[in-house]
């Protein structure tokens, strides 16, 4: 996942390395467990943890991992000895990624933050349909693992560009049978078909989906098509804002302080903000939990969020600055 701030309240835990491997090309798998061979905090499918990284410019930084949990026992997550995640190694990103496939090996120790939960399961109503893009099946896994230990009806619609870079696909086939859907674009020569998957879909259903930006967007403008309500459909984004076309650089003011900065193309206000030493307040970095979200004094927003509703986009009175952008050339924030 992206990086967030500091740790939240909850003390940090200092985790050694039990094991890791490469499930394909791209993703390291990595079992992590106490130094004393402890039961570690409990969790629930959807949860995440932070783990402390070093970036190659010698910084300190912090990456999310959702948790993985493919035992079906009774209360599995509930005093686990041992957290499984799996990193995607970013070549494009800020070295995170690389530092945890290269640099981290079985016995290291990783300072992590204890498992916090965004994207919990919804109450049991229809099925729960689960949407997963690339790595983004890995909060699913745990997703659909927790429905069948349920006996609650589930579906897994797993897509990705080719079979060899999808990860736990002979797990998933083990755990769901018939209710595993993979979807390879180089075998089908096209993307998920986000609108027949819709049309599978029973009024009582209800989605979680986890994958890139393309992926998410397709599926809310396909229920908003199809007029469900938002509540039926749950979401994480799990790669990092990337640049669109069009986007330009454009002059920043902080109004309180008096501080000028320029917004290149290639950066987020929060990165620049952050570069600048301001320690504005932020989480996902993802436009999902507006955390980061700032008064606007002048200056017409490019709105990137999942946060703010329609009406509020239209006012542009408030920003979240780790996604959305200045559609003219100056933005004047209240910081």
């Amino acid at each position: 996942m992206t990086s967030s701030h500091a740790p939240h309240a909850s003390h940090p835990l200092v985790l050694h390395v039990k094991e890791t491997r490469l499930l394909n090309p791209l993703i390291r798998l990595l079992r992590l467990g106490a130094l004393d061979g402890s039961a570690l905090p409990a969790y629930q499918a959807g949860a995440h943890i932070k783990v402390q990284v070093m970036l190659p410019d010698g910084q300190v930084d912090w990456r999310q991992y959702s948790l993985i949990n493919l035992d079906t026992h009774a209360g599995a997550t509930a005093a686990p000895t041992e957290y499984l995640i799996a990193v995607r190694r970013e070549d494009d990103g800020r070295g995170g990624s690389r530092w945890m496939h290269t640099q981290v090996s079985v016995g290291a120790t990783l300072t992590v933050e204890p498992p916090r939960n965004d994207f919990a399961l919804s109450p049991i109503d229809g099925r729960t349909v689960l949407v997963a893009g690339g790595i983004g099946v890995t909060p699913l896994v745990s997703m659909a693992t927790q429905r069948r230990a349920e006996d609650a009806p589930v579906r897994l619609h797993y897509a990705g560009r080719s079979r060899a870079l999808m990860a736990f696909l002979p797990e998933l086939q083990a755990l769901l049978g018939d209710d595993l859907r993979v979807h390879a674009d180089d075998e089908s020569g096209a993307p998920l078909d986000i609108a027949a998957l819709f049309d599978a879909c029973a009024p009582a259903d209800r989605l979680h989906v986890c994958g890139p930006k393309v992926m998410l967007d397709a599926v809310l403008a396909q229920a908003h098509a199809c007029g469900w309500p938002p509540e039926r459909v749950h979401f994480e984004l799990f790669t990092a804002p990337t640049p669109v076309a069009g986007d330009h650089a454009f002059e920043l003011v902080l109004e309180t302080s008096g501080q000028t900065f320029t917004v290149p193309a290639d950066k987020s206000i929060l990165d620049v903000l952050i570069e600048a030493g301001c320690d504005p307040m932020f989480d996902c970095k993802r436009g999902e939990c507006g955390v980061c979200a700032v008064a606007v004094l002048a200056g017409e927003p490019d709105h990137r969020d999942y946060v703010l509703s329609e009406s509020e986009k239209r006012a542009g009175n408030v920003i979240q600055t780790c996604i959305s952008r200045c559609k003219g050339q100056r933005l004047v924030l209240d910081l």
